[in-house]
């Protein structure tokens, strides 16, 4: 049974095009990753599947509703918690998600108890009578996702949810997410952040310019590297000479120089890493550190799309805390 289905959505604003031909599902019950650079076209999607867009052309089905025509009519079904925060920051956070249960309708003593229940439920009881304006980012962004589930949806849509915070938080947020997910609710979670979508999600959709180039589970993605390995060796400096000869010396390797002074091996057979160190050091080159790397999700990324993982982590530090 699928909770989301989107055929060929076309979105373009003045001569970009924002989304092209975007097709996927997502079923019921299930943590859905959408996963791509920033401007890849995550938030174009999200604001069209939750009714803050229209789509040019394409269908959108939100459970068993179609929401071509009437983006809203699917309103009842859906949490959203935006990129930013949409909450008042003079109201405490008590009574930002009072208020926002009362727009859902929910009557003063059902709603305040479910804002209890969920201020508990995210760590945030101590800070229940105080002004959101003066939360950390962290504390926002759980208050935030508390009010989008304030009504108990059968659909959360999530847009870069761990953004800009720290990790202790990004993990507790994390956390909640599988909570939230494991009681039953579908999470459609947009993010750049290639670890968190490998922790969290089962199935997850690659999208780069507004085109999709990959849907897939995490174990189907991973499956054509799971089998490599791969070492990594960082040293005092570079020495262009001493890499020719480690290459030429240990030709059943595959040797990338990813930054200055770092060297990633990789094979299909077993990689003796000592040995390497050891032709380096005899080279005149001092070796900081040698260390075995799992097969991550990021790699698979780079494959399909083209997209450095230079780049991303670009994106994650100047979104950082």
């Amino acid at each position: 049974m699928n909770a989301i289905v989107t055929e060929n959505l076309a979105k373009h604003f003045g001569p970009v095009q924002a989304l092209k031909n975007v097709s996927f599902t997502v079923q019921r019950g299930e943590l859905f990753g959408f996963l791509g650079p920033n401007g890849a076209g995550k938030t174009t999607t999200i604001n069209i599947l939750t009714g803050l867009a229209r789509a040019d052309s394409g269908t959108v089905r939100i459970g068993d509703i179609d929401c071509t025509k009437n983006p809203k009519a699917a309103q009842h079904l859906i949490g959203v918690v935006p990129d930013e925060s949409n909450l008042y920051p003079e109201l405490t956070g008590l009574q930002n998600l009072c208020f926002c249960a009362a727009l859902y309708g929910m009557r003063k003593r059902e709603r305040e108890d479910r804002a209890l229940e969920l201020l508990d439920s995210f760590g945030l009881e101590a800070a229940a009578h105080r002004r959101f304006g003066g939360y950390s980012k962290g504390m926002k962004r759980k208050l935030t996702i508390a009010a989008g589930i304030l009504h108990k949806p059968e659909i959360l849509f999530l847009d870069e949810p761990t953004t800009g915070i720290d990790v202790a938080s990004s993990r507790q947020i994390r956390l909640l997410l599988q909570e939230v997910n494991r009681a039953g609710t579908t999470i459609f979670l947009t993010t750049h952040y290639i670890e968190e979508a490998e922790r969290l999600c089962r199935r997850i959709a690659f999208i780069v310019s507004g085109k999709i180039l990959r849907t897939d589970t995490v174990e189907n993605l991973l499956q054509p590297v799971q089998s490599r390995q791969v070492v990594e060796i960082t040293t005092v400096g570079e020495d262009p000479h001493a890499f020719r000869q480690m290459q030429a010396a240990f030709p059943d390797l595959v040797f990338e120089t990813r930054h200055p002074g770092k060297i990633r091996i990789t094979s299909p057979n077993p990689i003796h890493a000592g040995a390497l160190v050891r032709h380096l050091e005899d080279n005149g080159l001092e070796v900081m550190e040698a260390r075995r790397i799992r097969p991550s999700l990021e790699e698979v990324f780079v494959q399909i799309t083209g997209i450095e993982e230079n780049l991303m982590k670009q994106e994650r530090e100047r979104s950082g805390p």
